[in-house]
């Protein structure tokens, strides 16, 4: 990964997801359909250079670049609310 930071939006959408583990809820959840937040997702993907999600029939999965992103990043988002 480059030495700048991905996208909050990718990263938020990201969170959502990954928390949710699902695209649909997590697209509920930040207001957006789940065809935006599915491009935002693959745009951090793409700027983290691995996948971050197994997409299966109808559910998906952390993959383990996923599960070593997630818990930094939602204390990083928990310690931004309690800002």
């Amino acid at each position: 990964m480059p030495d700048r930071l991905p996208s909050l939006v990718a990263l938020r959408a990201f969170e959502a997801a990954a928390r949710h583990m699902s695209f649909a809820q997590a697209a509920n959840e930040l207001s957006v359909t789940p065809a935006a937040l599915s491009y935002q997702i693959k745009s951090l993907e793409a700027d983290m250079g691995a996948p971050l999600f197994h997409r299966l029939n109808r559910a998906v999965e952390l993959t383990e670049a996923g599960r070593i992103l997630l818990p930094g990043l939602s204390t990083a988002f928990q310690d931004m609310r309690g800002a």
